[in-house]
């Protein structure tokens, strides 16, 4: 079945959220990093700023940045209402309420829109997805995967976890993935046997916990290393 945008509800992180999601030091935001399923999140835009290299991979990058903000423009107030209904399964701190989160992925949804063009030209946004990637072993200092494993572990089956993870671990040296919960906050039922497997293929494999929570209990990181 192919990539169709409506069916896709595109909701894009602020570059400060990666460095707390991720527990990027400077040293790792100095990296040749890799954001895997990255969707209409700010960091690559940010990191550009700065000077640094980012590519992004997602087959939402096969679309124009109209056909795009079209598409937040139809989710962006139902997200809102679906938040706001399921207002206990979050922690509102950093993000005090609905409104503030509506804030806070709008701007970051609108810098990325502002970088898209350009950078899509400049093969910073590139159309690819798991679980094969089109680059060559260790071509990056890290890769980053912000929701889209584990939290869709009821659609992505175990057998493509694993293949995806293994992908990663093998286009960069440093692999971590946020959050390590299922959509409804509660833990992913592929994590366990996924840190197993990858054990078996003699990667070094962590669970660590990250200065950020948004989803209750999402606070933790799985960070993988090759041996």
């Amino acid at each position: 079945m192919g990539f169709r945008l409506e069916e896709v509800v595109p909701w894009g992180r602020s570059h400060a959220e990666y460095r707390d999601m991720f527990a990027l030091t400077r040293t790792d935001l100095e990296k040749d990093i890799l954001g895997c399923a990255d969707g209409p999140a700010s960091f690559n835009a940010g990191q550009t700023q700065i000077g640094r290299t980012v590519v992004s991979v997602d087959p939402l990058y096969r679309f124009s940045a109209g056909e795009i903000k079209d598409r937040i423009d139809q989710v962006f107030e139902t997200v809102l209402d679906q938040t706001r209904k399921n207002a206990g399964e979050f922690v509102w701190k950093s993000i005090p309420s609905v409104e503030a989160l509506g804030e806070t992925r709008r701007r970051a949804m609108d810098d990325f829109l502002d970088d898209y063009t350009h950078g899509k030209e400049a093969g910073r946004y590139r159309d690819h997805s798991l679980p094969t990637l089109p680059f060559s072993d260790q071509s990056f200092g890290m890769a980053l995967c912000s929701h889209y494993l584990f939290l869709y572990s009821a659609h992505l089956s175990l057998d493509f976890h694993w293949k995806s993870l293994r992908e990663l671990a093998r286009v960069a040296k440093d692999v971590r993935v946020f959050p390590l919960l299922e959509l409804g906050a509660v833990p992913s039922r592929h994590l366990d046997e996924v840190c197993r497997l990858l054990k078996e293929d003699g990667l070094r494999v962590h669970i660590e916990r990250v200065p950020y929570e948004f989803q209750r209990g999402g606070n933790h990181m799985l960070h993988i290393r090759s041996s």
